[in-house]
Formats: C-alpha cells, structure tokens, sequence
C-alpha cells in the first residue's frame, strides 16, 4: 500500500513510518520544516511538504495514496493555551482527509486520546467521550465524525492513545515529571498518588496504527493502551529514588507552582482497556511497561 502520513517525524511517527516500511508499504511522509523532511527521507519514505493547515496539499496527497495515517496535531499551541485553535485545525484536516477518501473505501487512522471520559471509570472501545462544548469536547466530535466517515465509503478507525506513550528518547509527559522533579528536588503527586494513567510503548502503539490501516474495519475505535492504569504514586517513586529525591504528595492549593502545565492533568484518573483491540486486530504489547522503561534509566541521562 502507498500510506500518506501526517506528523510522520515525530515521536509516534517515527516510528511507525520505519514499520510500515519493513512490512512492505511504500510511505510518503509530511514535512513542515527542513528537519522534519531530512528525518522522513532518511527513514526512506518520500516527503509532502507542508503543514496540517495547508488543506489543499493534504487533500492532494491523501487522493494519491491507498491509505492515510493522520498522527499530526498542533501539540505546541495546544498546551501553550490554545487547545481550542489545535482541535479546530484538526477538525479541518480530519474533514479534508475524508473528503479525499469519500467513496473509495481506502483506510482512513486518526489519533485520539482519553481526555473526556468518566473519571475512574475503565474506559473501553464501547465508551463515547463527553460533548458538554469544552475544547477537549471540540476533539472527540472529531472522532466522532471521523467514524461517521464509514458512511462515506472510507475505512476509518480511530486509535486512542495513552498519555502516556513512552521508549527511549521522549520528551513527554514522563520527561516533563522527571525534569520537575529534578527541579524542585521532590518528585510530587496529588492526594494518594492512587490515580491512575493508562500506558503504551511508542513502538508497540506504531504497530498497532500500522494493523489498523492495513486491517481495522470500517467504524472501529481502538485503543493503545498496554498498562491499563498506572498509579502516579508508582511513576513519583521510581523518579524519585533514580534521582535521589523523595516522592511526596503536593497540595492542591500547590498544584500549579509545582507542576506548572501538567497541574491539570497529574490528578486525573484515567484507566482504559484494550481487551476489544486486541481480539480484533491480535495486538499483543511487546515492550516494557511503563514502569519497566522507567527503571532502564533512560529518562534519568543528564
């Protein structure tokens, strides 16, 4: 298959690019910058220029593919304060890519995430997120289009994504724990530490969007999600004693000092399932959990 991919060198991208092409697909990667382009054609797929807002590129590529693979999203307003903005460009991207695979019945992946469910609740592939008008609300209605999309003639699948995708070299949520808690000399949590993240190997969430374009049926959520739910108090703990600092709880009312952007997101409890996606596409986590990849001592290099 010829696969169009967005966001293809970035953290999920590039890994999921070098897996395509090892299973035998011709990629095309898109590109927004000089660096982003050398990394994609140093992978060895070939390189769209442009970004997710210049739709008529997108519209082009995808029409000339068999297969797309929408990863990119606007990550850098989103959590400088303009989620909103990030979720409408996604909207109209999602909506191009569509638009460009109306009819054929050619794959169609976007990414999503766990943002929006029920607290505490273990969020299945059955589960629908809220839609009370929030910004994140403006992302699941994306979602929710895109599978509407199987209406349309397009094989659309969404993959929800942990929070928490980590390996070797991210600079996520993880690195970010990590480098506050070099910072401030505590690595914190809030109340308990009880609440709990679901987690996913970079490597093992590239496979599974490489099965679901190559395989997932029309209208399928499935989740990347390898740990199911790990407590935050257990992430705080193994930070600590690598740096040698004590993991310990932060006050509500302290929550914004000590975590800065992460203040509204360390406390939520947010444990999901991948038991559906496993059985659909056989996806089988191979990677160390996220508690396993902590104590290689990767994320601790100075």
């Amino acid at each position: 298959m010829r696969i169009f991919v967005t966001g293809a060198s970035g953290w999920l991208g590039s890994a999921l690019v070098p897996d395509l092409l090892e299973a035998g697909h011709e990629v095309t990667g898109l590109a927004r910058s000089d660096a982003g382009a050398a990394a994609v054609s140093g992978a060895g797929a070939g390189v769209v220029r442009g970004t997710i807002d210049d739709l008529d590129v997108l519209g082009t590529a995808a029409a000339a593919s068999d297969g797309v693979v929408h990863l990119a999203f606007k990550h850098d307003i989103a959590f400088s304060g303009d989620f909103a903005g990030a979720a409408r460009a996604d909207r109209l991207a999602v909506d191009t890519l569509v638009d460009a695979l109306a009819g054929s019945g050619r794959p169609l992946v976007v990414a999503g995430g766990f943002m929006g469910f029920r607290p505490g609740h273990t969020t299945t592939e059955r589960d629908m997120p809220s839609t009370d008008g929030s910004a994140l609300s403006d992302r699941a209605a994306t979602a929710a289009a895109l599978l509407d999309a199987a209406a349309r003639g397009v094989r659309s699948s969404v993959v929800r994504l942990s929070p928490t995708c980590h390996g070797d070299g991210d600079a996520g949520f993880m690195a970010a724990l990590v480098a506050l808690a070099r910072a401030k000399g505590v690595s914190g949590y809030l109340g308990d530490g009880t609440n709990r993240w679901p987690a996913v190997h970079r490597l093992d969430a590239a496979r599974l969007f490489r099965l679901a374009v190559e395989r997932a049926p029309a209208g399928t959520v499935l989740h990347g999600v390898a740990d199911e739910g790990v407590e935050i108090r257990a992430v705080a703990e193994v930070i600590g004693r690598h740096l040698d600092v004590p993991a310990a709880p932060v006050a509500p009312e302290d929550a914004p000092a000590h975590f800065t952007w992460l203040a509204g997101l360390i406390g939520q409890d947010l444990p999901a399932s991948s038991a559906l996606t496993r059985e659909l596409l056989d996806w089988r986590p191979l990677r160390p959990g996220l508690l396993a990849d902590l104590e290689k001592g990767h994320y601790f290099r100075a």
